[in-house]
């Protein structure tokens, strides 16, 4: 089994907490961050702006990405051409369509023309990915965020598909696909494995990357104390 600092997928910390955030930036082989309004609102964060700036402010060498939060294009491009101006290393999140299923595509020419740093989100399907690719800018950086946790959600294998997505994004050299939503650590590693650029993965699962190649007879040790020890603090009999 590779460990850590052998995998080629790079390893970006999903998070919204400050304290977090930071721990994870200043990890070497975690080599991106990103948020999304959802984290945010559950960290308790008020101030949208206020609160990336601050990151910003603190973490200027690895990619940061920030997602908009409005339904309507004019307003996205509003916010998009805003966030962007907060950092060379800022990537601007884009969802893949709006909430009444208007996609997004005519928006990405727009915003890449002028050359933001895009991360396109909430792709499920090979056609959004495919969709994406045509109006992405080759000379312009940027991600593609599949959602396979999601798609594993629904009993669906995402694997062929972030393999296809792969194969859709040869024609643009600076498009990177990302694994988003993992479920498990075993995703990195199958990430790696197809040969994924990135995979998002937040700090609770992050938190079990000791468990790394961990003997399983003593695994199954640790739990069977664990069961004891529950049992036994718990006061239960029969």
């Amino acid at each position: 089994m590779k460990k850590v600092e052998q995998l080629k997928v790079k390893i970006f910390a999903d998070g919204a907490e400050k304290a977090g955030m930071l721990e994870m930036a200043g990890k070497s082989w975690i080599q991106g961050l990103t948020t999304n309004p959802t984290l945010m609102r559950k960290a308790g964060i008020a101030d949208y702006k206020a609160f990336a700036k601050e990151i910003l402010g603190l973490i200027r060498e690895k990619p940061l990405s920030f997602e908009v939060f409005s339904d309507e294009f004019p307003e996205m491009e509003r916010q998009a051409m805003e966030i962007a101006s907060w950092g060379d290393n800022v990537y601007v999140k884009v969802p893949i369509t709006n909430t009444r299923r208007e996609p997004i595509y005519p928006l990405i020419r727009k915003l890449v023309a002028r050359k933001v740093k895009l991360n396109v989100t909430a792709l499920m399907t090979l056609e959004q990915v495919k969709g994406t690719v045509e109006v992405l800018d080759p000379a312009v950086p940027s991600y593609i965020s599949v959602f396979a946790g999601r798609i594993a959600d629904t009993g669906r294998d995402p694997l062929p598909l972030m393999v296809d997505s792969l194969k859709a994004m040869r024609g643009n050299p600076k498009a990177e696909l990302i694994w988003a939503s993992p479920r498990e650590l075993l995703n990195i590693f199958q990430a790696d494995e197809i040969g994924c650029h990135i995979i998002t993965v937040t700090h609770d699962i992050l938190k079990k990357l000791n468990l790394v190649g961990y003997d399983l007879s003593e695994y199954s040790l640790d739990t069977v104390k664990m069961f004891y020890q529950d049992g036994k603090a718990a006061g239960f009999g029969i």
